[in-house]
């Protein structure tokens, strides 16, 4: 468990280093609305990715303890977010770009495929 939880560790943190290089696009570039839409989209897939840890986390403890595990990984409430995301880019469309929120939303898969190839291909001697 302790090499999953320094994988969450380092997976968060790529994805807070993401979010950081979104803000200094926005203040810092005249693509203003493309860096705050790459930002909403990317702080609500920071947080699908935290429910999804949490979830995963919660999954290993109850099948370690009981063999079973009755419920899911937060699916709804990742689209839920998603949904809150593309909804505030259509509220306030002249500020921010809808299809950089839609690239936002997939900083956290972009983070994941990352994590995966170090994992694979950091093992190679």
């Amino acid at each position: 468990m302790d090499e999953y939880a320094s994988m969450v560790r380092q997976q968060r943190k790529w994805m807070l280093y993401l979010l950081i290089i979104y803000v200094l696009g926005t203040v810092f570039t005249p693509y203003t609305p493309v860096f705050l839409g790459l930002l909403v989209g990317g702080i609500a897939s920071f947080l699908g990715l935290v429910l999804l840890h949490r979830n995963v986390n919660k999954l290993g403890e109850k099948v370690a303890e009981k063999g079973t595990y009755r419920g899911g990984l937060g699916t709804l409430s990742r689209l839920l977010l998603a949904g809150l995301a593309v909804l505030i880019a259509l509220q306030y469309e002249e500020n921010i770009h809808l299809i950089a929120v839609i690239f936002g939303l997939m900083s956290s898969y972009f983070v994941l495929g990352l994590s995966m190839a170090k994992r694979i291909f950091g093992k190679r001697h």
